[in-house]
């Protein structure tokens, strides 16, 4: 509307000169033909100098004359094209030289320019830009992407980009094993529709780059960049690439059109550096490598990969590199260092983007100049190692808007793309095709839906590492828990010095401080062998057995030890362990080593070094068998009676609603994921151990002790709600005919199991 009021009125204005200047010119002109005398022959004639002036000033009014004439023809000209439409570009602008930045090339570059042309005539309008893309182009992203730390901080990249998106996405990850793992696990469990994935092994191509010498933190990794037009698809002919610490606050589409701008020779889309880097005068003796100007930031790429490859870039990258590092010896900042010596050589190949398609917030930049209000940002570079404690005078802002994606929700992003046809999804087409046969009407509806629902997984959220041990005895302690369980953590690390595997509920905000709860802990961070396991909230149930499933299924040891978080092992149990294998032959049998539980009903117990403190403790009422009050067939089976006075390893028989705490193979089954919350989640799982024929072997000088806490919230539903009391009574008789279809003869002892138990 603005565009078009603005139309109208220059075309009133060109009207008015059209007509109305050449009259005033004609009244004026003839005018001062009345005065015109005949040119005296004398210059000295008292009268010439005045003749001579009117004669100028009749030739001055005759050029002036040709001049509007000339001016009303191209105003004509103008007037008579069709109205134009006004393109949009990914700047936004108030004023007419603003619209004009993204016009021509040369006023799309960085630096004071820039700042004089974009962030001087105001960046921001009232017209809302639209990307010039097909709205069902597919946009492909190359992200590097190397440990465990990358694999975290990426994904608070994808977020920004799933949460403005309007196209298609496809990512291709460029992944050490580690990464590779955490990613694949996690965009499976994601679900993302009209999201694709690859990931190409970065291990692989480290002989590319291995004999280029790098002082940057980012390592080898750092200069994987330069061999993407190898690595990538042959049939992929552009793509964006990202650093993992960048945060979009546009839509990438913006940014993927940019590719239309590209003239000539063009192949390389950069923003100039922001830093006085490859100016050479940050210190006495600083000597970068060679740039043009202030240099380009690598952070974010335009890659016009088929061009790239039409003019051997392999082969110009390493000659540059080579020549180079005969003087300078090493690159201080990776990739950036070489395609900056390249562009030195070769400027035709860059197409310099506006700096607000990468503003980046290291120490003493010139981000400042790309921006002047919100709506100019497009995306943020964290690209100083101090990373959200970088210097800067709006940097709170911009930790803000971080930190908005950091703790979104990613559940949220799962929404469609209408109108864009879509490949198949098989998993989610199965998944639909599940739920839609459960009966809605069903009061255990939501119990039924719960064992279907694919919860988002990030599996090592925090650095790991183990080293296997070559006697295969190794034993690694399973566990699940949520936010209101936390405080255990420091404890079991304490308690069991071998490795964990443990399996977090969380949503994504409580995932971000369980985080900073981890780094600030010592005790934590001194332990390099536990695996953290966010499955991200999902549904009104805690999805006990899935977690735990989680747990498991990040075991590298030989064994696992089954307990729940809120049980503090006994000092020494790890080692006992380990001694239990090799004495009860547990490589060669189907054993499942019961480890006594006891409860306290204190909050501060003198913990006890051995079994004979914990028998005083016992006799004394400092401790109890678990659960004796409230539930004694789950433990009753291992005979306390006897453990009192064993000196040995001795069997036990299964019972109904038996759930002791065990050690067993890692091959063992799975939990039934049909029990949710409270009640039957263990019982099921040791009924399946039975059914397989595992013996029950209880460990005669081994113990764990239950500390007390505050009720959960599911165990308060299931004694304060009837119908869920019902549902799990159920679920139980299903997984009792379950079991006996599946085990035939040998289960009928399932069936005869008291359902009120």
């Amino acid at each position: 509307m603005l565009g078009m009021c603005r139309g109208r009125r220059k075309f009133v204005a060109a009207s008015l000169a059209l007509f109305f200047i050449p009259a005033l010119t004609w009244l004026y002109l003839s005018s001062a033909n009345f005065t015109v005398k005949p040119l005296p022959l004398s210059p000295l004639d008292p009268q010439s100098s005045v003749l001579i002036g009117a004669a100028a000033e009749h030739q001055d009014l005759e050029l002036q004359l040709r001049d509007v004439e000339e001016h009303n023809h191209a105003l004509r000209r103008e007037i008579s094209l069709p109205p134009r439409v006004p393109t949009h570009s990914s700047h936004h602008s108030n004023s007419r030289q603003g619209n004009q930045l993204h016009t021509h090339s040369t006023e799309e570059g960085t630096g004071d320019s820039e700042a004089k042309k974009g962030v001087a005539s105001g960046n921001s309008s009232d017209c809302v830009p639209q990307p010039v893309v097909n709205k069902c182009e597919t946009i492909h992203i190359a992200i590097v992407c190397a440990g465990y730390n990358a694999s975290r901080d990426v994904v608070t990249l994808v977020k920004s980009v799933l949460f403005h998106r309007r196209n298609p996405l496809h990512f291709h990850f460029i992944t050490d094993s580690i990464a590779r793992k955490i990613l694949a696990d996690l965009f499976h469990t994601w679900m993302v529709p009209a999201v694709h994935v690859n990931f190409y092994d970065a291990d692989e191509l480290k002989s590319e780059v291995s004999w280029i010498p790098n002082k940057h933190y980012s390592g080898i990794y750092g200069l994987m960049k330069l061999v993407l037009t190898k690595t990538l698809p042959t049939n992929l002919q552009k793509v964006i690439v990202l650093d993992t610490d960048i945060t979009f606050a546009t839509d990438i589409a913006e940014l993927w059109v940019v590719f239309h701008k590209f003239k000539g020779q063009q192949v390389l889309g950069l923003v100039e550096n922001q830093s006085d880097w490859y100016l050479g005068n940050l210190w006495k003796n600083h000597r970068p490598w060679p740039a043009l100007g202030r240099g380009f930031n690598t952070g974010v790429i335009l890659l016009l990969l088929d061009r790239l490859r039409k003019l051997k870039w392999e082969q110009m990258w390493r000659l540059t590199a080579e020549r180079e590092l005969m003087s300078m010896l090493s690159t201080s900042l990776a990739d950036q260092d070489i395609f900056n010596a390249v562009i030195k050589q070769n400027p035709f190949l860059v197409h310099q983007l506006p700096c607000f398609w990468n503003v980046q917030l290291s120490d003493h930049t010139r981000s400042e100049k790309c921006y002047k209000d919100v709506s100019d940002l497009k995306v943020i570079h964290w690209n100083s190692p101090k990373k959200l404690r970088v210097k800067n005078k709006h940097v709170e802002f911009f930790r803000n808007l971080y930190l908005t994606f950091l703790e979104y929700d990613g559940n949220l992003l799962r929404r469609e793309l209408f109108g864009c046809p879509s490949e198949t999804d098989h998993n989610s087409e199965n998944l639909q095709k599940t739920l839609s046969e459960l009966d809605e009407d069903d009061p255990c509806y939501e119990f039924r839906r719960e064992r279907f629902t694919v919860h988002r997984t990030h599996v090592y959220f925090l650095h790991y590492e183990y080293k296997p041990d070559l006697d295969n005895t190794d034993v690694t302690l399973v566990a699940q828990l949520s936010m209101d369980r936390l405080q255990m953590l420091e404890a079991i690390c304490k308690h069991w010095e071998g490795p964990i595997s443990l399996a977090l509920y969380l949503s994504d905000a409580e995932a971000q401080q369980f985080l900073r709860y981890a780094q600030g802990s010592e005790v934590l961070m001194s332990r390099s062998n536990v695996g953290y396991h966010i499955v991200y909230k999902e549904g009104q149930f805690y999805p006990v057995n899935l977690l735990r499933n989680v747990a498991m299924g990040q075991v590298n040891t030989p064994y696992m030890f089954l307990s729940d978080i809120d049980f503090l092992p006994m000092y020494g149990l790890y080692e006992y362990l380990r001694k239990s294998v090799v004495q009860l032959d547990m490589g060669n049998t189907k054993k499942a080593l019961v480890v006594p539980a006891f409860e306290t009903l204190r909050y501060r117990l003198s913990f006890p070094k051995s079994k004979a403190e914990l028998l005083s403790q016992l006799d004394m009422g400092t401790l109890f068998t678990f659960r004796y009050h409230v539930w004694t067939k789950g433990h009753a089976p291992t005979d306390f009676a006897k453990w009192r006075t064993a000196t040995t390893p001795y069997r036990v028989q299964w019972e109904a609603d038996f759930e002791p705490y065990v050690m067993v193979r890692r091959e063992c089954p799975e939990y039934d994921r049909r029990f949710v919350g409270f009640g039957w989640n263990k019982v099921a799982h040791i009924m399946e151990l039975d059914a397989q024929e595992y013996e029950f072997v209880v460990l005669p000088n081994a113990y764990m002790i239950h500390m007390p806490h505050a009720p959960s919230f599911d165990i308060t539903k299931f004694r304060s709600n009837k119908q869920y009391r019902a549902c799990l009574k159920t679920l139980k008789e299903e997984f009792q005919q379950n079991m006996s279809r599946r085990y035939g003869f040998a289960a009928l002892k399932y069936m005869t199991v008291d359902n009120n138990s």
